[in-house]
C-alpha cells in the first residue's frame, strides 16, 4: 500500500504546483498622460499582489506621477505626494513608514524589460528588503551581452539562469537588481508608452521636466 500512496501523493503534489503557476493571473490597467500600459501580477507574491489590487480599487494612485526616470534604467512612481507636487519636492521619501515582507524570487520573477516591482529603502536600514506599501517601479533597463552578464555574475556572485541570460540579452533588464527587490509583475501590453516616459527630459533630480501623470488604474479581470 504504501508504494502506491507514495507516487499518488508525489503526483498530487505536482498537479497542485502545476495548477498554482498556471493559475490566471489579475491584469492591472494604467492609464497615464502618455499612454495606456496593461500588467499581469504575479499569483507567487501574493501580498504584494493583493495590496497593488486594494490600492489600484481604492483609487490611490489616480493623479500621482511618476516622479523618477532613470533612462536604461527604469521609472518610479506611486507616491500620493506627488499628486501636484511642486517642481523642487522631495518626492522620494514614503508616505507611509508600513512595508511589506519580501517576496523575493530571482530564478523566476526577475529584472527583465516591463517588471513591475517595488520600491524600498536601503540594505543599510532595512536589511529584510522589506517593500513599500505604495511606491512601485517599472524596469526599462538595457540589453547585455553573455560576456556583460559573466562579469556581472563574477563581481555581484549572482547566479542568473539560463531564462534569465536569454531575457537581459534579448529584452533587457536590470540584472543587477535580482535578489534585491520583489518583483510582482510584468508588462504585456503598452511597451510603446514605456519607452515614451523613459525618454522624458528630467531635472538633477531624475523628476521629468513635464509631470508624467497615472490618470486612473483598474482591475481588468
Amino acid at each position: 500500500m504504501k508504494r502506491i500512496l507514495l507516487p499518488l501523493i508525489a503526483l498530487l503534489l505536482t498537479i497542485g504546483a502545476t495548477a498554482q503557476t498556471t493559475e490566471k493571473r489579475t491584469r492591472v490597467l494604467m492609464e497615464t498622460s502618455h499612454g495606456k500600459m496593461t500588467f499581469e501580477l504575479y499569483n507567487e507574491t501574493p501580498i504584494h499582489r493583493d495590496n497593488f489590487i486594494f490600492l489600484v480599487k481604492s483609487g490611490t494612485y489616480r493623479g500621482v506621477l511618476f516622479h523618477r526616470v532613470i533612462s536604461q534604467f527604469m521609472v518610479q512612481g506611486g507616491n500620493p505626494l506627488s499628486r501636484g507636487a511642486k517642481p523642487l519636492a522631495d518626492l522620494n521619501n514614503d508616505t507611509t513608514k508600513l512595508t511589506l515582507p519580501a517576496e523575493i524570487m530571482p530564478e523566476t520573477h526577475f529584472h527583465r524589460r516591463g517588471a513591475l516591482c517595488a520600491a524600498r529603502t536601503g540594505d543599510d536600514v532595512n536589511p529584510e528588503r522589506r517593500s513599500s506599501t505604495v511606491q512601485f517601479y517599472i524596469v526599462t533597463g538595457r540589453f547585455f551581452t553573455d560576456f556583460d552578464l559573466e562579469n556581472l555574475s563574477k563581481e555581484t556572485k549572482k547566479v542568473f539562469t539560463e531564462a534569465q541570460k536569454q531575457a537581459y540579452m534579448h529584452e533587457g533588464g536590470t540584472p543587477h537588481l535580482d535578489g534585491d527587490y520583489t518583483v510582482f509583475g510584468q508588462l504585456v501590453d503598452g511597451w510603446k508608452t514605456l519607452t515614451k516616459i523613459e525618454r522624458q527630459h528630467t531635472d538633477e533630480r531624475n523628476r521629468p521636466l513635464k509631470d508624467v501623470i497615472i490618470l486612473n488604474m483598474e482591475i481588468l479581470q
